[in-house]
């Protein structure tokens, strides 16, 4: 959980909103018949059963919706060949396979279940199942655009259902595409929009393998049959993604049985595949496939960015087509911060190293004085960043005990003891304590059961003597901490607090999937814009709305990122200053200090994942600048309050 927001499900406290993570996808393609699963894993429900697991090892990408779809490529005709279960609520996953679970053993009750009867008639008995864990970063909400959607024809190749972890910054100009060529949509939501482009195109597709099988003499079935063992599900893509702008994964299968997986050509979203004799899987992380699959992180691969994994119906061959040439890589670095399960090998090892990076700053923000110091952490996502920071702490203490050891020729036993026996203090002194219930609906209320959200370890520091150091990954809105988490530390009575964080001041939105748009969600620019009217320099503030206006009339507006300009007037410490006034509760008087990552300490760590546009505002889409511009526009004339800003 970040500082930043308050911990909940769909049932917890609506007004202190958490970050809202991005979605999760997982697919399983069978490579044998199931009787081959049935005789060796004792079930013919083995790819259904992996698909679970999948679904469930990454809940915590998304807890609004789940949905899964299962294609039977060997239903006869007249019979239904795609599956599909949706629910709404964090409970989704749990609804989604006890509804196939209750289908199944209806259908099971009524009939002989032969292996040529189960392949043909039996629901959710497919060859490709295909999940989706959904956080909504639209207005969109509903049963409706919960993943996968679907395109039905009456032609199997036709047939269409896909899904995906993406937000593009362009829709309104893939919309326009698709009305320019004489479809008319019935809703804008991106999803949609996306389903109809790619339907277009593979409508297409078929009709031209389709042309060229009447061409060689085929009739009927026959020609049926040649158009599906020739479709080249990457013809579509290569056809509709240049168009796309923004990050993304999005995942297909067509109702005859051709499978994909695509990634954004700037590796912003993250896709994971395995395959053996047996099975293809796709997850949006590395653990979650080990795990699921029992097999070492080596035998893991990544999909590159631009590239597209995909099978036809046979599922002999694995191909990996690059559809969009790779662009600077810029793969998201919140993922590993803050998204992603620790589990990983490298995430874990980076969420350590952004630990151990701010050891410097602690120590300058308690003036060196360890002894009187106690380290916790808030759980629970620092708890890595939380080990990082111990290790380099010792470390340091270490390296003084040399010198001073070094320094002393001649000491006595109990010199060398006391010396030894200087520790790190740590402790576990925040503790996730209750959830709380929308049923509560006074604001009042509410708030004062916010402070209960955590709960601390009493007797774990001395009062007015030690100063209290918590990490966490991140400081976002700054509502939890001043409306929880800092009167609760201050309960103990420390000399000082000091709250770091393991990624630098976030100061900019997001827009390839992660639901955080508005300016005013951040405290650091919050913190900016009080600044300025402190200073009395709210005409400069007016100056960049006309500016930010301006430029949205040219091509400037993809090139130039005006809120920038927000920030530029102000050090990173008066920034920290103000931002612990604006959310320092009422009655504390425990001084506050906040210390945060650099953006070199972050891309030390995090070498390889340089999407780091959430800090700097250096966005990697044309899309991404235009709609920052458009958000300081939206600010101004939506939340451009001063009077309310203290």
């Amino acid at each position: 959980m970040s500082l930043g927001f308050f911990e909940h499900n769909t049932s917890t406290l609506k007004e202190m909103e958490q970050l809202k993570h991005e979605c999760g996808v997982a697919m399983i393609r069978l490579r044998k018949p199931l009787s081959y699963y049935q005789e060796k894993y004792g079930t013919w429900k083995y790819g259904l059963n992996k698909l679970y697991l999948l679904l469930e090892k990454q809940h915590n990408r998304g807890q609004e919706g789940a949905g899964l779809v299962a294609l039977k490529m060997n239903a006869p005709v007249g019979k239904e060949y795609f599956f599909r279960e949706r629910a709404l609520g964090t409970s989704a996953i749990t609804e989604d396979f006890a509804a196939v679970n209750k289908t199944i053993e209806a259908f099971s009750a009524t009939n002989d279940l032969t292996d040529e009867y189960l392949e043909q008639y039996m629901p959710f008995a497919g060859e490709i199942y295909m999940g989706h864990l959904r956080y909504s970063t639209t207005k969109n909400v509903g049963l409706k655009y919960v993943h996968p959607l679907m395109r039905r024809d009456n032609w199997r190749a036709k047939s269409l259902a896909i899904c995906g972890n993406f937000n593009l910054t362009n829709m309104d100009e893939v919309f326009d595409d698709i009305a320019s060529k004489g479809q008319h949509p019935r809703d804008r939501s991106d999803m949609l929009v996306l389903l109809e482009q790619l339907g277009h195109r593979l409508d297409r597709e078929v009709e031209h393998k389709y042309r060229e099988s009447k061409a060689n003499g085929l009739t009927g079935m026959d020609i049926t049959n040649d158009i599906e063992s020739r479709i080249d599900i990457t013809a579509p893509l290569r056809d509709c993604a240049p168009l796309w702008d923004g990050g993304y994964v999005i995942c297909g299968v067509t109702g005859s049985g051709e499978m994909f997986v695509t990634r954004d050509p700037w590796g912003i979203r993250p896709a994971f595949y395995y395959y053996d004799d047996e099975v293809v899987v796709v997850a949006s992380e590395r653990p979650v496939i080990q795990t699921v699959m029992n097999v070492t992180s080596d035998r893991v691969s990544v999909l590159e960015p631009g590239q597209a994994l995909s099978l036809n119906r046979s599922g002999e061959e694995v191909r990996i087509s690059q559809i969009r040439e790779p662009q600077e890589q810029r793969a998201c670095s919140f993922e590993r911060i803050y998204f992603s399960r620790g589990s990983d090998r490298d995430i874990y090892q980076e969420r350590k190293c952004l630990g151990r990076q701010l050891v410097p700053n602690i120590l300058k923000a308690v003036g060196d004085d360890l002894d009187h110091s106690v380290f916790s952490f808030i759980p629970n996502t620092a708890e890595v960043a939380y080990f990082g920071m111990i290790d380099g702490l010792e470390d340091h203490l270490n390296n003084i005990k040399i010198k001073q050891l070094q320094s002393h020729k001649d000491l006595t036993e109990d010199e060398l003891r006391g010396i030894l026996s200087r520790r790190v203090r740590f402790e576990k002194v925040a503790i996730k304590d209750i959830k709380l219930r929308t049923f509560i609906s006074e604001n009042d209320t509410r708030r004062d059961l916010a402070q209960h959200v955590y709960d601390i370890t009493y007797g774990t520091i001395e009062p007015g003597v030690d100063n209290l150091i918590v990490i966490d990954d991140s400081i976002v809105r700054g509502t939890t901490l001043k409306e929880s988490i800092i009167s609760i530390l201050s309960r103990l009575r420390p000399k000082k607090i000091v709250i770091v964080s393991s990624c630098p001041q976030i100061r900019y939105p997001d827009y390839y999937g992660i639901n955080m748009n508005r300016m005013e969600e951040f405290v650091a620019f919050r913190a900016a814009i009080a600044l300025h009217i402190d200073r009395g320099m709210e005409d400069r503030i007016q100056d960049l709305y006309s500016r930010a206006k301006a430029i949205m009339q040219t091509d400037e507006c993809y090139k130039t990122n005006l809120v920038k300009e927000i920030y530029a007037p102000f050090t990173v410490d008066e920034l920290n200053t103000k931002m612990v006034e604006l959310m320092k509760p009422e009655g504390v008087d425990c001084p506050i200090e906040l210390v945060f990552q650099s953006i070199e300490g972050l891309h030390n760590a995090i070498p390889n994942h340089l999407g780091d546009w959430y800090f700097t505002g250096d966005f990697p889409t044309r899309g991404g600048m235009r709609l920052v511009n458009q958000a300081l526009i939206d600010y101004i004339e939506q939340d451009y309050r001063p009077k309310e800003i203290h």
